[in-house]
């Protein structure tokens, strides 16, 4: 693998009001030394702007701190053709880290449309637009990161979930977009030699998440004095990754591209790379419901003596969800020297606390 330092370089990451998005690109202006970062989302009302929007203004506090680098914004889809051939044209990306995407696998069941046109439409777009960053001798895009999913191993009896295993047969849309934008690229690693690595993200939480997240969800619920529902009567296990170490990995996975090389036949050998990023380390829901209600009362958001066991349900699976996601990672720690390492107490102590700090301020 060769070297692809970012310091001096153009980055530009899509989904970037996105919860990793966002975080990765505080990460970039903060670590990174000089570099331009251009960022664009559509702001969409998937789950609650205000969450998108101070990550933002996260970002805009860190620009305006660390000012020996660039920070633009550009709203706008991904799925509009037009627009993305503007930003390469006037950015010039020296890297793309696509993070854009219609999230979540229930709602790709009520609202398939938002899946094609985001993930499969936007995704093309962005591998053109690579392609094209190559035309009349330009260095170009010399390095292309996206964002997969573990929902693409199904229900792989299998564990823990190896990028070696087949994935063919995804039980969501969700999913089947995704193992999609695996197979697009390697289309056009192996056609237009772009260097790519997807990278399959297992179940991220953290401060201003996402609230369609368990977590968040439970949390919302249980300050509401509502029930939460723990699916498969609790036995689901999930690998749990904090998004600090989900932002380091993408970091070391974006200075490293796949080496180009030409094969026998004189036609790229693709250099296209796939890596799961997750904990390596499935909690059981339970466990982990009983470690987030702690953290809870501890952080002020819930009272004392709160009575959890009155508002804990459980239930049957889910269509489209698995019962325990659980990432090999042995090729992240060999060709990265990196393996996440935030505990999950830590990990959900820092995101009550924040939860405590966005939504309860007013009680001060």
């Amino acid at each position: 693998m060769m070297q692809l330092k970012v310091k001096d370089k153009t980055v530009l990451v899509t989904g970037v009001a996105g919860f990793i998005g966002a975080n990765l690109v505080l990460r970039l202006l903060r670590d990174s030394g000089k570099v331009q970062v251009v960022g664009i989302d559509n702001l969409n009302d998937y789950y609650d702007v205000s969450i998108k929007k101070y990550r933002l203004k996260q970002i805009e506090e860190m620009a305006v701190q660390h000012s020996e680098s660039q920070w633009r914004f550009v709203k706008g889809s991904i799925a509009d053709n037009a627009l993305i051939d503007r930003l390469f044209e006037e950015y010039k990306p020296d890297i793309v880290v696509n993070l854009a995407a219609q999230a979540g696998v229930r709602y790709s069941i009520t609202n398939p449309d938002a899946y094609i046109e985001s993930n499969l439409i936007g995704f093309y777009n962005i591998l053109e637009a690579c392609r094209h960053s190559y035309d009349n001798g330009q260095t170009g895009v010399q390095h292309l990161v996206y964002a997969s999913s573990s929902s693409v191993y199904g229900s792989n009896k299998k564990v823990p979930y190896s990028t070696d295993d087949k994935v063919d047969n995804p039980v969501s849309l969700y999913a089947a977009t995704k193992k999609s934008n695996e197979l697009m690229a390697h289309a056009y690693s192996k056609l237009y030699n772009i260097p790519s690595t997807g990278l399959r993200f297992f179940t991220v939480y953290g401060p201003a998440g996402r609230p369609d997240m368990a977590y968040f969800g439970f949390t919302n619920k249980l300050l509401a004095g509502e029930k939460i529902q723990i699916f498969n009567y609790g036995n689901c296990k999930r690998d749990f990754t904090y998004v600090d170490d989900i932002v380091e990995g993408v970091m070391r996975v974006m200075e490293k591209p796949p080496q180009r090389a030409t094969g026998e036949d004189g036609l790229p050998i693709p250099p296209y790379a796939v890596y799961n990023i997750g904990n390596n380390q499935p909690e059981n829901l339970l466990d982990f419901v009983d470690i987030l209600q702690q953290e809870l009362v501890a952080a002020g958001v819930l009272p004392e003596d709160y009575d959890f066991e009155a508002h804990k349900e459980l239930v049957p699976m889910q269509p489209g969800d698995v019962p325990v996601t659980y990432a090999d990672t042995s090729a992240l720690e060999r060709d990265f020297g990196f393996k996440p390492s935030t505990s999950l107490r830590d990990g959900l102590r820092r995101f009550a606390q924040w939860y405590k700090e966005f939504y309860m301020k007013e009680e001060k």
